[in-house]
């Protein structure tokens, strides 16, 4: 399945998720240029789980926190920064629509920082950098769920040699999309695997995106009042 578009007009231009987009590729331009140097790169801007638990003595606060916010903006090839910007086209525009644009800036951050604790709690030891924005696109992805169930997405649907676009519902869509996430991180969790792609990182970020997106729809309605 490949999202086209979704059924929902964004009222507000988002630019804040633009200059997200931008700001990615251009990481991703100047990681192109670095050559032989691009792994010495990876290891000091990427998040390290094994670090975070290490005493600050050795690895100090700044060393923890400074990777867990540039990892976000940083990937390991081109189509792995497609998937990423592509989705986060698709979906990042009504969220910041609903947020607004500052707090939706603040919660992509918070939901890229979920995303990288999950994986760690799961894969504390891991001594491979994790890297991309695949946690807090997942994190847009699971408050788009829950702020527009009742959306649709075009979808391009491949099956074997049958192509066509449907419009799949929005909770079905990214609700098939979280599971494929679910099981194989239980595989990979289950086969003891620490590299490849970060399943529970996507797993982390979406479920803390429903719990905001949940809580900021419910504060938003509480908050409807008549001035007399």
């Amino acid at each position: 399945m490949f999202p086209i578009k979704d059924s929902i007009p964004s009222e507000r231009f988002p630019y804040v998720n633009y200059v997200i987009i931008i700001l990615n590729i251009v990481v991703f331009i100047y990681e192109m240029s670095l050559g032989m140097k691009l792994n010495i790169f990876f290891l000091e801007y990427g998040f390290i789980p094994r670090k975070l638990f290490m005493p600050n003595d050795i690895v100090t606060l700044k060393e923890k926190l400074v990777p867990a916010f540039t990892s976000m903006f940083m990937h390991g090839n081109f189509f792995h920064l497609l998937s990423n910007m592509y989705f986060l086209f698709i979906f990042g525009d009504n969220v910041e629509d609903r947020f607004g644009h500052f707090k939706y800036l603040i919660f992509y951050l918070l939901f890229g920082l979920i995303a990288l604790l999950t994986q760690s709690i799961l894969f504390p030891n891991a001594e491979i950098p994790t890297i991309g924005a695949s946690g807090a696109v997942a994190g847009v992805m699971g408050a788009y769920f829950i702020m527009f169930p009742h959306a649709y997405i075009k979808t391009l649907l491949i099956i074997i040699i049958y192509i066509t676009i449907v419009d799949i519902p929005a909770v079905i869509f990214l609700g098939l999309w979280f599971f494929i996430q679910f099981i194989n991180g239980t595989l990979q969790s289950m086969a003891g695997l620490q590299g490849g792609i970060a399943w529970w990182a996507h797993i982390g970020g979406f479920v803390i995106g429903i719990f905001f997106g949940a809580y900021y729809s419910k504060r938003k309605r509480g908050s409807v009042f008549i001035c007399a």
